[in-house]
């Protein structure tokens, strides 16, 4: 379920199934979240009642994992997942169970799921919480723990190890050691999962919270070398001191992850890549230098992105990021042209946070920022990104042949009017035509 769904509305459906006969209680990261004080996202229900029999209960409901006993129910507009309490049978490609059996113990389904701190429950009526697992301890003492033998869990199903990193980055809890082991012993199946979860897992990492203890954590399981090498070839890439006092490439990321705070996916995706072409751009000459290391970072980018198959959309603004990031040392220099079309940048505030959190995680001069910052803010939008003077059909009107030059032609004039230094269409034309004396002219002829 993606949608904030009142309480009340679940509490209603759940106490509706036990007025009918049947158990119900509130189940998993709804239940975590509340006694942590956060408002949860979405709840779910669990059942002894079985998927036909809640679709006969509740006009309109669907069924989107009848084989697996989920059931979505709507009510006043939204939809609650209802899923039958079941036991799992054997996982053959460590994603899901080849088949489930349906039980009418609570306890049996909680022991099939994941981690302690997701496997309460609540009462509906009473408010009292149902523990089978030590879920309450666990989560009272800041513990991710597989529930029973931790290498089956994860044998089930691989991407719980990147879920057990995000619950610990996201809560700032520690990794119970003996699921931390089973991690560290069976990351390489991390490759069986397909790369839309992972990217999913990974995303939520960047974008919930504790993206930093998160990329510790994956390091130090083997997970973020199975995963995203490039990333951990961060790690012992030194950089100049007197940019980067903070240390090397994989610090200075650190850095950066550390000062997230509730970024779109693309910000968070550029921060974690934005220096990723640094290892192999690295030499030393005068000093450390890393030429070409944003053209480099691009191109791995675009490479890492289309991997977890990210859409062309988001592949496009985290180029763009990386592509811009360094541009930034400049606009003291740039002209009022180039600093207007800098400004005009798509998701320009992106830009100026990755900005700002680079600065953060090295060497912290924000007079490049804040002069950005300051520009953008007695600069109106119509005075950055004018309608244009002039265009090509401008040309074409006033006799110029098509060709390559039409380009430096209507930058000239897009740059004179931008510094204002021309107002109208006939100033652009006088423009080029003082500029451009051997531009090509067509026999004159109306333009139709």
């Amino acid at each position: 379920m993606n949608q904030f769904v009142p309480i009340a509305v679940v509490r209603n459906l759940a106490i509706s199934l036990r007025r009918r006969g049947f158990q119900s209680y509130l189940v998993g990261g709804c239940v975590r979240d509340r006694l942590l004080g956060i408002e949860p996202k979405d709840y779910d229900i669990s059942t002894d009642a079985r998927p036909d029999q809640i679709a006969a209960l509740f006009p309109g409901a669907f069924m989107v994992g009848a084989k697996f006993g989920v059931v979505l129910v709507p009510i006043d507009g939204i939809h609650v997942e209802v899923s039958t309490f079941r036991a799992d049978g054997r996982y053959l490609d460590g994603r899901r169970p080849e088949s489930v059996r349906f039980e009418t113990s609570p306890e049996a389904d909680v022991l099939r799921r994941d981690f302690t701190i997701n496997g309460l429950l609540l009462d509906p009526e009473s408010d009292v919480i149902i523990d089978f697992v030590g879920g309450r301890d666990d989560l009272d003492r800041g513990i991710v723990r597989a529930i029973g033998d931790p290498l089956a869990r994860f044998e089930e199903d691989h991407l719980r190890m990147l879920r057990a990193v995000r619950f610990a980055a996201r809560f700032a809890f520690r990794l119970d050691p003996a699921t931390f082991e089973a991690i560290r012993a069976l990351r390489a199946g991390i490759n069986r999962i397909s790369a839309e979860r992972v990217r999913g897992e990974l995303s939520r990492i960047l974008t919930e919270g504790g993206a930093r203890r998160g990329f510790e954590l994956l390091d130090a399981s083997g997970l973020l070398a199975e995963i995203l090498p490039e990333i951990a070839a961060l790690q012992g890439v030194p950089q100049p001191p007197e940019f980067h006092p903070e240390g090397d490439v994989w610090i200075h990321t650190l850095l950066l992850l550390e000062n997230l705070r509730s970024p779109t996916v693309e910000l968070a995706w550029a921060a974690l890549l934005h220096d990723v072409g640094k290892p192999p751009t690295f030499r030393r000459a005068d000093r450390i230098r890393f030429d070409g290391h944003v053209e480099a970072g691009v191109e791995m980018a675009r490479l890492i992105l289309n991997r977890l198959r990210f859409s062309h959309d988001t592949i496009r603004r985290v180029e763009a990021l990386i592509a811009n990031h360094m541009r930034f040392m400049h606009v003291h220099q740039m002209k009022q042209s180039t600093l207007k079309r800098f400004l005009s940048l798509d998701h320009f505030d992106e830009h100026l946070e990755l900005h700002r959190l680079d600065c953060l995680a090295s060497h912290g001069d924000l007079r490049s920022y804040q002069f950005a910052l300051q520009h953008l803010r007695v600069i109106p939008p119509a005075e950055r990104k004018p309608p244009r003077l002039l265009t090509g059909d401008d040309l074409i009107r006033d006799g110029f042949q098509p060709g390559p030059q039409f380009a430096p032609m209507l930058a000239a004039a897009e740059d004179a009017q931008l510094e204002g230094r021309i107002h109208t269409r006939e100033d652009a034309l006088d423009l080029v035509r003082r500029s451009f004396p051997d531009a090509a002219r067509l026999a004159a002829k109306p333009f139709p």
